[in-house]
């Protein structure tokens, strides 16, 4: 709930560091409380994406409106990650340690992000954003399983596909320093999208469900756009995507 981004992500480094050095433990498994909306700064003003304008990166302007979305995905992945960890209870005490260590990275990204907006003269909030991650997160309160497959397996993974064809097109701009930011987070990412997949199969296996055929049928019963290719599939493969997977993600995208 603290909404100021420094804060929180001071907080979230903190708590990962304190885990690791044995000063938390996971306590009883009682009911958490239904969270509408985390803490955030009064900006950016959030506005659906559809009124969100699309810049090019051979601009500045471009690559300064790309830097603050990736900013504002940052900082909202750290509100997801400290979800995962308070939603679900009764989950082994290796997935709170791999949720804390998410959001103690996302927190890192998102300042070093934001240090890059400062020194192209500008702040986290001055332009708008849409509030579809925290969306996905309410959609999926319900069920470990269901946030497992479709934050990091499904949304998160999404950044494996694209991430690199920004990077090419902000090097070809001579943007340098922005691809440099991106490739610790990418390789971050791989890691956090198979945190995911492990804890997705975990779940599945928990619960005696063919993982590949339950992955498919939740895309189709809560991803309404289906699928978006296409797909890094050396990336994906690291992040715990099988060739079987990969294969039917594509055949569903062909069909959409």
């Amino acid at each position: 709930m603290e909404s100021d981004p420094a804060s929180k992500g001071r907080g979230a480094r903190r708590l990962y560091r304190c885990w690791m050095q044995g000063e938390y433990r996971v306590g009883e498994a009682s009911s958490p409380v239904h969270i509408p909306a985390p803490g955030r700064p009064t900006r950016p003003l959030l506005v659906p994406v559809s009124q969100l304008k699309q810049r090019k990166l051979t601009t500045e302007a471009g690559r300064v409106s790309l830097i603050h979305a990736i900013a504002h995905i940052e900082f909202n992945a750290i509100n997801l990650a400290l979800d995962a960890v308070y939603r679900f209870r009764g989950m082994p005490d290796a997935y709170y340690q791999d949720w804390l260590q998410v959001a103690s990275e996302e927190a890192f990204h998102f300042s070093l992000l934001e240090k890059r907006l400062h020194e192209k003269g500008y702040a986290y909030g001055d332009m708008a954003a849409h509030n579809g991650l925290w969306e996905s997160c309410i959609k999926t309160e319900h069920d470990v399983m269901v946030r497992m497959a479709l934050v990091p397996r499904v949304l998160e993974a999404r950044g494996l596909d694209v991430t690199p064809g920004m990077m090419q097109r902000l090097q070809q701009a001579g943007d340098s320093k922005t691809v440099d930011i991106l490739k610790i987070i990418l390789q971050d990412e791989v890691g956090h999208v198979r945190i995911g997949s492990h804890w997705f199969y975990y779940c599945c296996e928990q619960r005696q469900l063919d993982p590949q055929a339950t992955f498919m049928s939740l895309i189709k019963q809560y991803m309404q756009g289906g699928v978006r290719g296409p797909f890094n599939e050396k990336a994906r493969r690291q992040a715990g995507f099988s060739d079987s997977e990969l294969s039917m993600l594509k055949e569903a995208l062909n069909k959409s």
